[in-house]
């Protein structure tokens, strides 16, 4: 006997999820050009993670803002179908509630399904956090799916706590990025941008690519103290903060 045709069990696989998820300090020292530039920088990404959906990945975005409040800004969703919302500065530095809420994100398996590859995760700030912060982050560095994710820090500016930006992104292969000016900013963002896509056309998604593979090379921490003498602002690189 012939087995009737049925179309519905013919449906092409899903693409897995990579999930970014970015913490961003909108605190009242972001006011101005610094948060003039993230924003700039943060709708260049969405642009190009629009343009690298595969037939197997799809990139998924979540940003997180801590300043006047914790807010989910853009609950985590296909970067196709994200439409940005600029953000605005102020307040003070909350960052122990913000990894608590990205924490409890990630370990949300309805939020981000066990098929969703390693997700990274993206901490900028230029301030030092005024909440109880020490629990929040020592979770999410050792203990449950966070503890996986790749993570990224950037420290804004001298005013940036680095030892705390440093325990973040502990036990990855990431240096602290650094940036004093516009550029450095875009180029950090740009960073971000190419690891993911390249993840995206990787046949191992879930590995991290080296950063010699990549052409942007952002500014770090340790290659701003080996620098003794300060150069002056590029003309078009919006000039230091």
């Amino acid at each position: 006997m012939n087995t009737p045709f049925d179309p519905s069990k013919f449906t092409a696989p899903k693409a897995k999820p990579l999930p970014v998820i970015l913490l961003l300090d909108v605190s009242g020292s972001m006011g101005g050009e610094k948060i003039d530039n993230m924003n700039e920088a943060v709708r260049d990404m969405l642009d190009v993670f629009r343009g690298n959906e595969t037939s197997e990945t799809e990139i998924w975005v979540s940003i997180i803002t801590f300043g006047s409040e914790v807010t989910l800004h853009q609950p985590l969703a296909s970067a196709n179908n994200i439409q940005w919302q600029t953000l605005a500065a102020g307040g003070m530095t909350p960052l122990g509630v913000a990894l608590e809420m990205a924490k409890a994100m990630i370990e949300d398996k309805d939020v981000v399904p066990s098929r969703a590859y390693r997700p990274t995760v993206v901490l900028v700030s230029d301030g030092q956090p005024n909440d109880g912060w020490k629990g929040a982050l020592r979770d999410f560095v050792n203990e449950g799916r966070s503890a996986k994710c790749d993570r990224m820090a950037m420290a804004i500016g001298a005013d940036a706590d680095k030892a705390v930006l440093g325990a973040f992104i502990e036990g990855t292969q990431n240096p602290l990025f650094y940036a004093e000016n516009a550029r450095q900013m875009k180029d950090f963002f740009k960073f971000v941008t190419m690891s993911v896509t390249l993840r995206t056309k990787s046949q191992a998604p879930n590995a991290i690519p080296p950063a010699s593979s990549i052409d942007v090379q952002p500014t770090t921490i340790g290659a701003r103290q080996e620098s003794a003498v300060p150069t002056a602002p590029d003309a078009d690189d919006g000039g230091y903060w």
